[in-house]
């Protein structure tokens, strides 16, 4: 099959692939569970999972044309009100992909996200949030779950006692 566009790929476990380039190389990847990688648009190819255990991969396409710009995001950006729990894994023309990991019992301040986001929850959820205006809602989700939000400002406090993590695409242009 072919890709016409550039994708980011979020693997939900370990796993092994082959992909075979016709008439140019055959490469093989090999990742940990939730790893991110880029995965350019490409030509013709065979894509093979060779794992021993199935494997779910959140596969996201990218139809926008992006910003050579590096995402500023707001005063209240999460990275910029809280470095311990939000990290940089890439950025690129088309995304910021932010890793997030929030201990047990752990809080995040008041922040605010600038753009639409695309979150991958490798981990389940039970969360707190809190709205500038004082209003408060429960997030619950599964680990392996997607979901998508706009941009957004609020507080979470995680109330598991085990630790919680997302990969977050932001999607500039």
């Amino acid at each position: 099959h072919k890709h016409d566009m550039n994708r980011v790929m979020i693997y939900l476990q370990p796993g092994k692939q082959t992909i075979d380039y016709k008439d140019a190389k055959v490469v093989t990847l090999n990742w940990k569970a939730g790893q991110v990688l880029w995965s350019p648009a490409a030509g013709m190819h065979i894509a093979e999972i060779v794992s021993d255990q199935p494997v779910t991969i959140a596969e996201l396409e990218l139809k926008n044309k992006g910003t050579k710009e590096k995402v500023k995001g707001a005063a209240k950006d999460p990275l910029k009100v809280d470095p311990k729990h939000y990290k940089v894994e890439m950025e690129n023309d088309q995304v910021r992909v932010v890793r997030v990991k929030i201990g047990p019992k752990e809080s995040v301040p008041m922040h605010e996200h600038s753009l639409d986001r695309v979150v991958v929850y490798l981990t389940d959820q039970d969360f707190k949030i809190t709205a500038p205006d004082g209003k408060v809602t429960m997030a619950k989700h599964k680990a392996g779950d997607v979901g998508f939000s706009n941009p957004g400002t609020h507080a979470e406090e995680n109330l598991s006692d085990k630790p919680f993590e997302i990969v977050v695409v932001e999607l500039k242009g």
